[in-house]
């Protein structure tokens, strides 16, 4: 017999061995002899309230062998010789088209412009260190996407588009630990990261796949509303059959040759703002009723706030404990950041995006000659603003939080973590009145709700653009473009996910999707 409960346990609890099973034997009025197993399905931290409580949701195997094998499993055949579905992007979405369609029998064959992991890891040292801008490769674009230097964040709200669990077993089949599986909210980590995105491209090839690397794509043959080919920078052209889209939020480059060719676009509501920092112990002892010393079992403590300020939200996003702000433009000439973690999480510094709903009917209206693009024209615009208010280089316009609340210049900042450098800026003049009014307010409202939230021992960084795609390229409800036959947009550029597993998931539907119409 097994018998899913739900069990908890403190932190002096957490720490006996076998506290599950008799917890379980006695909620259930059974010998502990009888259990053979339990088996945790999901556990997650309540810290609500002064005392720390484990909540687990657990099967429990009566007189029943725990089952040694996952229900899931992934048959990958030789696609060497099939037929040919091109994905432009390897990031979640083109990764996960491309593994889906080798599952169909279809072979992919990925274009890629950034690097593999290891040669990206370049880059991304020259980028932090030197400040110098690779617009191929950089933290958003190269294999894995942005995704690969991240947090490696896996939960997502978008139960419905697909089986979650699915891409969760794919991952842990790739190399991730099996925690994801149990975690109510997963990650990964920046450090484990590149070595599972580097067994995926194994993968694909080993089945018979191709990825191309350093290959930009730079303008689509179309003839009679179908697309016939892709022209590449190199000079190339490939013949092909359907195109899965999956080039990511910042490839500008494919928005604007898009718009170029009348191809149907639209402008997309989305948020930006700035990143705040604080030292890790500060949220750690607000979130666990601690002096800063939390408890050895306990993570590096995240938060996740909301507040309504004059009509529109402000909240915080990709909260990163324990970890990095990195810088994350793909252009020389701006200034944009973003967050990871290690999968430790053991940074002193735990940061959050803070970000402000942008309508974008309503909000802009100075940028409506740019038609669909009027929200990556105002992204471009705070971005060029962050690097002039920087020092025209990497280093970040900073403030401290009260000091930018207060409307007052920081005469000195605090440590941090963002490896180019900050530099003490006006960041609540600097900023656009739509965003910065409502930061100021919203970080007031934090305090409230998180106190010791609000101070001078935090930072805030600028900008922090590049939360979701200002652009959505439409499809129909079969998932390819109302004007383009063959085109299928997909993942976080296309406008339809927001992260890793919502981006894999709907890679792997645009797979189904493209093949349906072969």
């Amino acid at each position: 017999m097994v018998q899913e409960i739900q069990l908890r346990t403190n932190l002096i609890e957490e720490k006996k061995e076998a506290i599950l099973l008799y917890k379980a034997a006695r909620k259930l009025g059974v010998n502990p002899k009888e259990i053979n197993g339990i088996k945790v399905l999901r556990k997650s931290i309540d810290a609500r309230k002064k005392e720390t409580f484990f909540n687990y949701k657990v099967a429990v195997y009566i007189n029943e062998n725990v089952p040694e094998k996952s229900e899931y499993s992934f048959d990958y055949k030789d696609v060497s010789n099939a037929k040919e579905i091109h994905i432009i992007g390897f990031g979640p979405a083109g990764m996960y088209a491309a593994l889906r369609c080798i599952e169909l029998e279809y072979k992919p064959i990925v274009l890629e412009r950034g690097k593999n992991v290891q040669e990206r890891r370049r880059d991304i040292k020259a980028i932090n260190q030197d400040h110098i801008v690779n617009e191929d490769s950089n933290y958003c674009f190269g294999e894995g996407g942005a995704g690969t230097y991240s947090d490696g964040k896996l939960y997502t709200r978008s139960l419905k588009r697909g089986d979650v669990r699915r891409i969760f077993e794919n991952l842990v089949f790739h190399g991730a630990t099996e925690q994801i599986l149990i975690d109510a909210h997963p990650h990964i980590g920046t450090n484990k990261l590149p070595k599972i995105i580097q067994n995926i491209r194994e993968t694909i090839l080993n089945f018979g796949g191709e990825i191309h690397f350093n290959t930009r794509v730079t303008d689509f043959v179309i003839t009679n509303n179908k697309l016939k080919a892709i022209q590449l920078e190199n000079g190339n052209e490939m013949t092909v059959n359907s195109v899965i889209l999956a080039t990511g939020h910042s490839a500008r480059d494919i928005y604007e040759l898009l718009h170029k060719k009348n191809i149907a676009l639209k402008a997309k509501s989305f948020a930006m703002g700035v990143r705040v920092e604080h030292p890790q112990e500060i949220i750690d002892s607000i979130q666990y009723s601690c002096n800063g010393n939390r408890d050895e079992l306990l993570p590096a403590a995240a938060y996740s706030l909301v507040q309504q300020v004059n009509n529109r939200g402000v909240y915080s996003f990709c909260m990163c404990p324990g970890g990095f702000i990195v810088p994350a433009a793909t252009a020389e000439g701006e200034v944009v950041v973003n967050g990871m973690s290690p999968s430790r999480r053991n940074n002193k510094f735990a940061n959050s995006g803070i970000v402000v709903e942008i309508n974008i009917d309503k909000d802009i209206p100075k940028y409506d000659q740019f038609g669909p693009l009027k929200g990556l024209e105002y992204q471009k615009n705070l971005e060029r603003l962050a690097f002039t208010s920087g020092a025209r280089n990497q280093t970040a316009p900073a403030q401290r939080l009260v000091d930018f609340v207060e409307g007052k210049l920081s005469p000195t900042l605090n440590e941090t973590s963002y490896q180019p450098g900050l530099n003490s800026a006006p960041m609540h003049s600097l900023l656009p009145k739509l965003i910065g009014s409502r930061l100021r307010k919203g970080f007031e409202a934090f305090g409230r709700k998180m106190h010791g939230y609000y101070t001078n021992e935090a930072n805030i960084v600028g900008v922090e653009s590049r939360t979701s795609s200002p652009v959505n390229i439409p499809r129909k409800d079969n998932l390819e473009h109302p004007e383009i036959e063959g085109l299928f947009p997909c993942g976080e550029g296309g406008g339809y996910a927001g992260g890793i597993v919502s981006a894999a998931m709907d890679g792997e539907r645009c797979a189904e999707a493209a093949i349906e119409l072969l």
